[in-house]
């Protein structure tokens, strides 16, 4: 059963497209995985379920953190020195 993917439209007017069933954990809501095409041929981004938002940034430890509401995802690797 293939699964629709829900567009939605960035602050820049592009429109993409989110798939609700492939998420990572934030601390307030999650992190939808998010496509620039409906047959996820490329990957964009992530979507912040908690406000709604495309405008988010992930660092090179998979940090994920929304820049509009402040929802953050912790890196998959962490110890103090990564603080």
């Amino acid at each position: 059963m293939a699964v629709e993917l829900d567009p939605v439209e960035t602050v820049a007017g592009e429109t993409v497209y989110v798939d609700r069933t492939d998420a990572e954990r934030g601390a307030n809501g999650p992190f939808f995985v998010v496509y620039a095409t409906p047959e996820r041929t490329e990957r964009w981004g992530f979507f912040c379920e908690n406000c709604e938002s495309t405008d988010n940034a992930m660092d090179t430890m998979g940090r994920i953190e929304c820049n509009v509401c402040g929802n953050i995802r912790k890196p998959d690797e962490w110890d103090a020195a990564h603080e």
